[in-house]
């Protein structure tokens, strides 16, 4: 009987080791795609390109989104309304488009943002699950401190009052 709660607890001792390692090992690439996010670079649908180091040391909205997402397509009027009424506190917003360049230009065409677009391609979407977005879904926005740390993420469509709500918390 001693050897069996013996056995039981090592098996259990190994099951929390085992959680403990995957979770520690996932924290750290979480963080090092963090700390990488700001040496990327994207075209943008004008031609220039976006430098994610230009938007470090400032609050920064970072919004995964594509024009066959109907919940992202809803959203970018929010993101616009909040870059706009927030800019002057010194808040940022990117979207980035998992998408292909032609139909995001059209998008904007139709629906113009005054915020930077980046052209992330479907390739995209390995970065936003570095940032934590495990599902791979749309939208999907991280919300980054002063230092370039993540203070908020979140899966799914979000709008002009939580984005507000998490800004005037950070003051």
């Amino acid at each position: 009987m001693n050897r069996r709660r013996w056995l039981g607890a090592g098996v259990a001792g190994a099951a929390v080791a085992a959680g403990l390692g995957w979770a520690v090992w996932h924290e750290r690439r979480r963080a090092e795609a963090d700390a990488g996010l700001w040496g990327l670079r994207f075209d943008r649908p004008d031609g220039a390109e976006l430098v994610m180091a230009d938007f470090r040391g400032r609050p920064l909205v970072l919004n995964f989104w594509a024009t066959w997402c109907p919940p992202c397509v809803k959203e970018m009027p929010e993101l616009d309304r909040f870059h706009r009424e927030f800019a002057a506190r010194g808040w940022q917003v990117v979207g980035l488009a998992i998408d292909g360049p032609t139909p995001v230009r059209e998008f904007l065409q139709r629906v113009p943002v005054g915020f930077p677009i980046g052209l992330a391609g479907f390739g995209g979407t390995e970065l936003g699950r570095q940032l934590g977005n495990l599902a791979g879904g749309l939208p999907f926005t991280v919300v980054f401190g002063r230092d370039g740390a993540p203070l908020h993420r979140k899966m799914g469509e979000t709008n002009y009052a939580e984005l507000a709500g998490w800004a005037n918390a950070l003051r």
